[in-house]
């Protein structure tokens, strides 16, 4: 029995307001780091998340919540966001249990969700209608901003609690109403969610609905019922598009953020502190065990910096403590299941047969019998157009590519179908600012600097549309022109 503190409990769908069984029976969560069995799901039917839609579309219709005024959804956030403050640990526990969350991603995987929720709080009370200069108007034409409906939500498994709040605050703000359907691989941290929600904010029955599925024809459901106004969608590039297609039917509107295969660009005047040094292999490499989209996995090295960036990076990799979360001397967690980590050893394999070579990592470590582990891998000897150079490992394996002069660079960072992050470091700023502004990415950091509420999402493959912000508000909005006559 779960302590009562715990949120790793046993759930049922949140719908309508209230905990619903579900028609389908149950799954087991299996904790990556051990393999063990830490709870169950809630399965539901393809009926069962049509109820889930029905709930959403009333509670739309009804105006409880997009005709409330601005300050009472504002209000009904921050006790969201409060709430959430307020249970970090046990928040943080079910993450370190679900999906291998370490003590270095805490504040990415939990306190930042709170923190967004409050941003959001402010942001729902920012002006829906103002005159704009219309070109030809011979009264005043008003520009207004109205939700746009119900919101299919879909998020993945590597980041759930900070995905599944980002999108949901964004829709609540905006004054819609959601369904969300969390991955069958870390059901409980909407769940989760729900249980907040319902316990501990005033935000009204059916405005928020959690249904877990395992199937995938529930998640296709939000893409084609009729009766959803958009779909909200984070995952693989490959599932973006069978969402783009489902969507299109009834041209529903999208938000897409998908894979990401970013580039990191030394400058050959940068300084190379261990501080550095650390950093870049955290963000390219170890953080979250590589499974992020974000991860700026192509380290883009001067020629002659090439050895001495490779040796000292081997050297920090080998003092990574690969382990149980649990543990918060451990540096680097599990990968979510063992199919994802068959996948990653293959992409290994793989690079291997085409020439790259391994000089850090590239296999299971020795002393784990129990667990998805894998070692950080760092490989060398790669070209920019290699499979592995090009197509997203979400493990951690870092490629470093040489390059010439700064032209090089550019191309080889812009050498992919994705373009989703990027950075670029080094003491001449404004040559570095002149490479990020060539860059064919939608967020690039320059020595480690982007704002934690800037827009987020991607060029080419890695996704249609921003988060964050008042672009990502207005994301879940439709625009109005309204002609008021003099």
């Amino acid at each position: 029995m779960a302590e009562p503190q715990s949120l790793i409990d046993t759930y049922s769908h949140y719908i309508g307001g209230q905990w619903v069984d579900p028609d389908s029976g149950r799954y087991d969560v299996i904790n990556p780091a051990t393999e063990e069995v830490i709870g169950s799901a809630p399965d539901a039917s393809v009926a069962q998340v049509e109820q889930a839609i029905a709930a959403a579309r009333r509670a739309f219709d009804s105006g409880s919540w997009a005709g409330a005024e601005p300050a009472e959804r504002s209000r009904c956030l921050q006790q969201l966001s409060e709430a959430l403050l307020a249970r970090a640990d046990d928040f943080y526990a079910l993450a370190q249990a679900e999906w291998g969350c370490t003590a270095n991603e805490r504040l990415i995987q939990i306190e930042g969700p709170a923190f967004m929720v409050g941003r959001a709080a402010e942001l729902a009370l920012e002006p829906v209608e103002a005159p704009i200069d219309a070109w030809g108007a011979a009264g005043t034409t008003l520009l207004r901003y109205e939700p746009l409906g119900v919101v299919g939500v879909m998020t993945p498994w590597n980041f759930p609690h900070t995905l599944n709040v980002m999108k949901l605050r964004a829709a609540l703000a905006a004054g819609n109403t959601v369904v969300l359907k969390p991955s069958p691989l870390t059901p409980l941290a909407g769940l989760a969610l729900a249980r907040i929600i319902d316990e501990q904010t005033d935000i009204p029955p059916g405005v928020v609905n959690v249904v877990t599925p395992s199937g995938l024809e529930g998640s296709k459901l939000l893409t084609l019922d009729p009766r959803i106004d958009m779909v909200s969608f984070t995952g693989s590039s490959s599932v973006g598009r069978d969402v783009m297609a489902g969507a299109a039917t009834t041209m529903k509107r999208i938000l897409l953020e998908c894979g990401g295969k970013s580039a990191c660009v030394l400058l050959d005047d940068v300084d190379l502190t261990d501080e550095l040094l650390q950093r870049l292999l955290f963000e390219g490499c170890t953080l979250h065990a590589g499974q992020a989209c974000i991860l700026n996995s192509r380290l883009v090295v001067p020629d002659r910096l090439h050895d001495e960036v490779v040796d000292r990076l081997v050297a920090l990799a080998g003092k990574v403590t690969v382990g149980d979360p649990r543990d918060d001397a451990v540096g680097m967690g599990p990968l979510i299941s063992g199919q994802h980590r068959d996948r990653v050893e293959g992409f290994v394999e793989r690079a291997v047969s085409d020439g790259a070579t391994v000089v850090a990592g590239g296999t299971r470590p020795q002393n784990h019998d129990k667990g998805f582990y894998f070692e950080p891998t760092i490989l060398t000897e790669v070209s920019p157009v290699s499979y592995i150079a090009q197509e997203e490992v979400f493990g951690p394996v870092m490629t470093v590519l040489r390059y010439q002069d700064d032209a090089d660079a550019v191309a080889i960072a812009n050498n992919s179908s994705y373009g989703l992050g990027g950075a670029v470091w080094g003491t001449d700023i404004d040559r570095a600012l002149d490479l990020a502004r060539q860059m064919r990415t939608g967020q690039v950091s320059i020595n480690g600097t982007v704002a934690g509420d800037a827009p987020f999402g991607g060029f080419n493959q890695s996704g249609i549309g921003r988060e964050n912000g008042m672009m990502g508000l207005r994301a879940y909005m439709e625009p109005k022109a309204i002609g008021v006559p003099a």
